[in-house]
């Protein structure tokens, strides 16, 4: 009876070993499938890719930079005209030409 009941165990420790390898796989095919199936639905949306926003980011700052470069050059020009208009008469160029 022992030698049956040994027996006994190591098929039911077998068929446990199976379902587990089976399960893995299963489990494995379901994370592709489902894995695939996000990605499909992702590239459908047009969803854009996290290195892409930041580069739009980064070329953002640098526009917000030259505007702001740009919009100091202007004030600086501006009131430089500003303090030589009183000098100039009203019928003369304002680049001196």
């Amino acid at each position: 009876m022992t030698q049956t009941q040994g027996r006994l165990f190591d098929e039911f420790a077998k068929l446990m070993n199976d379902a587990a390898g089976v399960a893995q796989g299963a489990r494995r095919e379901v994370e592709t499938v489902f894995r695939a199936q996000g990605d499909r639905f992702i590239s459908e949306m047009d969803i854009a890719r996290r290195e892409d926003i930041e580069i739009v980011r980064d070329l953002a700052a640098k526009a917000l930079g030259e505007v702001e470069r740009l919009s100091a050059r202007v004030a600086e020009l501006e009131a430089k005209l500003a303090a030589a208009a009183p000098t100039m008469a009203p019928d003369e160029p304002v680049d001196g030409a």
